[in-house]
């Protein structure tokens, strides 16, 4: 498989496995997004982490397999293209990405994707479509536009340049810094931290300040209203405050 998906203390696992640089083509856009619905399902995954192994987090789209299509193949295949990446973006749990190596084009929207980027610190990240006479095509000009704002956007997509990991970090486009070694193990701590929290809550959180951002801030402040109030009929809520009130703050232990 080109992508494996493993389950370990409640954190799953989806890993790009397709040497030398995890080129995202069909097959492996497809399965992305078999697993982020298997994600999204499955009671026993709390978190999610993005990771395309040591050496690199994904270079790209196939852009043999791109050059071989012509303008109606594209018009069929894009939507599957953008489907995959925000069936990813939308699982309603908490996601960070684990990014070693280069996150170039596809590569840095599937990056984008995630909830927190934890970054080794030789990565390189960017969108150098415009180098092929492109534009991104996985949602880079918008979750990067929303991420870093329009114009660091622009900078990055009308120049195709790559930034280094500490330019990312002041860019916004990554979270954290780390070494090489340790990406994968800081990404797995703080993925299994938030597994042990309320899972309601991550998610009403989650869907309250993602589909806020879309919207004008009165209807985010009802979005958040309704998740909030909904909330009281949790046995998490109950759970929670009951710890707070018997044993202090931070003390509660969830399901």
């Amino acid at each position: 498989m080109t992508v494996t998906f493993e389950v370990r203390d409640g954190v799953g696992t989806i890993r790009l496995d397709r040497p030398p640089m995890n080129a995202l083509d069909v097959a492996i856009q497809d399965r992305l997004r078999e697993l982020a619905e298997e994600a999204t399902r499955r009671e026993d995954v709390r978190s999610v982490i993005l990771y395309g192994g040591e050496k690199v987090f994904a270079a790209g789209a196939d852009i043999k397999e791109m050059q071989a299509m012509d303008h109606t193949a594209m018009v069929l295949r894009s939507k599957g293209l953008q489907d995959a990446f925000t069936a990813v973006a939308r699982i309603p749990k908490p996601v960070v990405a684990a990014v070693t190596g280069y996150a170039l084009g596809g590569g840095c929207e599937l990056a984008l994707c995630a909830d927190f980027r934890i970054a080794a610190d030789n990565a390189k990240l960017g969108q150098p479509e415009i180098l092929l006479g492109l534009i991104p095509g996985a949602g880079g000009t918008q979750r990067l536009a929303r991420l870093i704002g329009p114009s660091r956007a622009k900078d990055l997509i009308f120049t195709g340049r790559m930034v280094k990991a500490e330019e990312a970090l002041a860019l916004g486009l990554v979270d954290r810094v780390v070494p090489a070694a340790e990406v994968y193990e800081q990404a797995h701590a703080w993925a299994a931290k938030l597994a042990k929290g309320p899972a309601l809550a991550l998610r009403a959180a989650k869907e309250s300040i993602d589909a806020g951002l879309e919207t004008d801030i009165d209807t985010g402040l009802t979005i958040e209203r309704t998740w909030f109030s909904g909330l009281f009929a949790t046995e998490d809520r109950e759970r929670g405050m009951r710890s707070f009130v018997e044993e202090g703050p931070g003390k509660a232990t969830f399901g």
